[in-house]
């Protein structure tokens, strides 16, 4: 199964960034933790501050069938209406996922411009919600 992992901008800056707020486990950490707990996954991860990669990233997870896209916008989750519009588009399932939880921060954050278009969202749980996701994938494709 092809999972496509997705990480919006600043989040390469994961383990020194605000690691009250999102810890300290590096995006490197993280991604190395998903392959070790789901070894039967064929995981693509793609991060970048670019919202054009982003949507690209997004149409590729299509274009290879995917069986899902477990996505943290980041800061895109609340301007981004391209970013929106490519999660429409795309006939892949889509988890919103974020680390914090978003709803208890800054009234800007509680707007999400992905979620109406997403299979669900997990807000939080830390590294945990990639976890979350994947495992929801698996189920669905009754793995």
């Amino acid at each position: 199964m092809k999972l496509f992992v997705l990480n919006g901008p600043n989040l390469n800056l994961l383990g020194t960034r605000e690691p009250e707020t999102y810890g300290t486990a590096t995006l490197a950490d993280m991604q190395d933790a998903l392959c070790a707990l789901f070894p039967e996954v064929d995981f693509r991860f793609v991060q970048s501050n670019h919202e054009g990669r982003l949507i690209d990233a997004l149409h590729e997870a299509a274009r290879e069938g995917a069986a899902g896209v477990a996505f943290n916008p980041g800061a895109f989750t609340h301007t981004s209406v391209a970013l929106r519009d490519a999660v429409a588009a795309i006939d892949v399932p889509v988890i919103e996922v974020h680390l914090s939880n978003v709803h208890a921060r800054e009234p800007f954050r509680h707007r999400s411009m992905i979620a109406a278009v997403s299979a669900g969202q997990i807000v939080g749980l830390g590294a945990k919600g990639y976890e979350l996701a994947v495992r929801y994938f698996l189920d669905a494709a009754g793995a």
